[in-house]
């Protein structure tokens, strides 16, 4: 059976954090931590894009079955567990690597992520700054920031940062989780 494969890239803060959100989400088969929207030539270094001075942010490319969940799901999915209202910020981590953007792959995300942005404003006190930014060249992080989550669960940024995250996800999408 053929699966109706497709891809998302979105950056919500530390990219540990999306990526561990979306390891647990029923439909995606791959999550890859990496850089994109920067503008300056060659291949980033974690170092570089810590800089702040490359314009990339940290993002995740998520490879999910559409025949399973939805651009739309991805989308509030991780418009819901990270503050999308926060400008180059995610809670400590600062700068615009740290963004809120969604890179979309072609005009029909573009379009649901317009769509998702104005259904959820509604829900804030604040303004959503999420950017939408055409997808550019995504560059796969560093072997040692894939499945950060997974491999140091007891890590103090897993514990007070990514957990809360984790339990926000299982409290509004449980019904999207892998193993429900």
């Amino acid at each position: 059976m053929t699966k109706n494969l497709q891809i998302a890239t979105v950056g919500g803060g530390c990219f540990w954090c999306t990526e561990a959100v979306f390891q647990e989400v029923k439909g995606v088969e791959k999550v890859i931590s990496g850089y994109s929207g920067g503008n300056v030539p060659g291949r980033p270094t974690y170092r570089e894009i810590c800089s702040g001075l490359t314009g990339h942010a940290e993002v995740v490319q998520i490879t999910f079955n559409a025949d399973v969940i939805t651009y739309k799901d991805i989308l509030f999915i991780f418009m819901t567990t990270h503050d999308p209202t926060t400008l180059n910020r995610q809670g400590a981590d600062r700068g615009t690597q740290y963004r809120s953007v969604i890179f979309y792959h072609n005009e029909s995300q573009k379009k649901i992520a317009e769509t998702v942005i104005e259904e959820l404003s509604q829900h804030y006190k604040s303004s959503i700054v999420t950017e939408i930014s055409e997808a550019v060249t995504f560059y796969e992080a560093e072997k040692e920031h894939q499945d950060f989550y997974k491999n140091n669960p007891n890590y103090g940024y897993c514990n007070f940062v990514i957990d809360p995250k984790l339990a926000k996800l299982r409290q509004l999408h449980s019904e999207k989780l892998k193993g429900v």
